[in-house]
């Protein structure tokens, strides 16, 4: 299997864009759409309506930064840990049991912690820039 292990790269290319990219479509309308909607969401919850603008901020630009794998594992450790915090303070309220609710959260925490901690791979920003290993 070793021919596997020269596709890491491209592995790591293709999961930040697909990660990246659901949290660019998830942060934008929470900074270009309707707050307003979204701050009344996050109050049901007990969260206060500001959040709304930190969630948008770290969702579409941290996406954008795993696209282009630039500070790739600072912006995947935001975005793991807003994941863990939807999970805890919004997915959990019907119960761990009720694993429908809280599957896709925590694909992408798990997915957004990997990159954490493999990095962005040969194939990004951060490797022309900090000359990471890949």
């Amino acid at each position: 299997m070793y021919f596997l292990e020269k596709l890491k790269p491209l592995g790591l290319l293709l999961l930040r864009w697909g990660v990246g990219a659901i949290f660019v479509v998830h942060g934008y309308p929470k900074l270009f759409g309707d707050a307003r909607r979204a701050m009344d969401f996050f109050a049901s919850v007990g969260l206060p309506g500001w959040a709304v603008y930190v969630a948008g901020v770290v969702e579409f630009f941290g996406g954008w930064l795993l696209v282009a794998g630039l500070f790739t594992r600072i912006a995947s450790i935001l975005l793991a840990g807003e994941m863990a915090m939807a999970i805890w303070k919004v997915h959990l309220s019907e119960g761990v049991l009720a694993w429908d609710e809280y599957q896709f959260p925590l694909a992408l925490a798990v997915a957004a912690f990997a990159l954490a901690t493999c990095g962005a791979g040969a194939i990004s920003v951060d490797k022309l820039i900090f000359r990471e290993k890949a």
